[in-house]
């Protein structure tokens, strides 16, 4: 497995500007959110009960997963009623075009101080790539796991998200290989691949400028999984079917 490139804190937004991606290792992300070592760890029990994935058109049983959204401004975190996850088929042709209605994420996870910690670090790494602004936020608690033989982070293929910011947080690997990160820039055949397996480690993307895809995970054992929170912000509004592609 390639290890990470992993990106000096005090240098993350102006790498994140002027190439369009950085990733965090698990040490430097513990000390921009003040946590304890292994803080993340009190989450699994959350991942452990995800609920299916109803909407996998690949005819897959290997995702799991649920839902929240937010609107942050100036580091003021505020949910929202819980709406569907929608996306144009210009960026999800598998999945794209109609309205999924996840199952919500657990009260209590979301009452984590640490939770809310994460959210308004990445809504400030968002004001430093555009500006400071209200961010629309979405955040996606997967597992996807081996249950069918192999398991596809993003059965999509390599893609946008058609926000400003993607943010993918490990939280476990267990019993799998394969898995790698993929990230490439939008305007030419240059890109970079790793394997994110510390708890912790942090990718985050300007998704103006790259696309990104993961790799299918195969069982090292009876049954695998990989544990991720996947974080996106967008300006202007959430995406729905009301909403015309800004870009």
């Amino acid at each position: 497995m390639l290890a990470p490139p992993f990106t000096d804190p005090a240098r993350l937004d102006d790498v994140l500007c002027t190439q369009g991606h950085a990733v965090l290792s698990p040490q430097a992300l513990q000390s921009l959110l003040h946590a304890e070592p292994d803080a993340l760890q009190a989450w699994q029990p959350f991942w452990d009960r995800l609920p299916p994935d109803a909407y996998l058109r690949d005819g897959g049983r290997y995702r799991r997963r649920r839902h929240a959204n937010y609107v942050i401004t100036e580091g003021r975190v505020q949910p929202v009623p819980h709406r569907a996850h929608w996306q144009p088929v210009e960026y999800n042709a598998l999945h794209g075009g109609i309205e999924r209605w996840f199952e919500p994420l657990e009260p209590a996870l979301e009452a984590d101080p640490l939770w809310m910690e994460l959210l308004r670090l990445l809504a400030a790494r968002a004001d430093a790539l555009r500006g400071v602004q209200p961010w629309f936020v979405e955040a996606h608690v997967f597992r996807i796991d081996t249950t069918d033989g192999i398991g596809r982070p993003t059965p999509e293929g390599a893609h946008r998200d058609g926000v400003d910011l993607v943010s993918v947080l490990m939280l476990q690997r267990h019993g799998v290989k394969g898995g790698e990160s993929r990230v490439f820039d939008i305007n030419s055949p240059q890109g970079l691949r790793f394997t994110m397996s510390e708890p912790g480690t942090l990718l985050l993307l300007d998704d103006t400028r790259v696309i990104h895809e993961t790799t299918p995970i195969q069982p090292e054992g009876e049954l695998g999984w990989r544990d991720t929170l996947v974080v996106t912000l967008r300006r202007g509004g959430f995406q729905g079917p009301e909403d015309p592609l800004h870009r």
